[in-house]
């Protein structure tokens, strides 16, 4: 059985994504491979207290990249599942809580 944190992995941080955050109120998370979209609204809603309007998911492929030094080396990034997570006007998570 999984829990709440166990669906919610780790919030991912970019530039597309606190343009995304600040403009659009919208968040991305890094969650699990067999979570739903109903899952995962509801642990949002529950870890935040927030209320969320509209939750779209992406499956991210795995991807072969090689090592710096050697170019023959090839190293495998696993595959993931990323949610982007819409909230309420009005709404917002603070994701940077406690950083000086």
């Amino acid at each position: 059985m999984t829990t709440i944190h166990d669906i919610l992995r780790r919030p991912v941080i970019t530039e597309k994504s606190n343009y995304q955050a600040g403009d659009l109120n919208q968040y991305v998370f890094e969650v699990s491979i067999d979570a739903n979209k109903q899952m995962i609204k509801d642990a949002v809603e529950t870890v935040f207290d927030v209320d969320v309007a509209r939750v779209n998911i992406i499956n991210v492929p795995p991807k072969r990249s090689r090592r710096w030094r050697n170019r023959r080396i090839k190293v495998r990034r696993s595959a993931y599942k990323k949610a982007i997570v819409t909230l309420e006007p009005g709404e917002s998570i603070d994701i940077f809580e406690g950083v000086r």
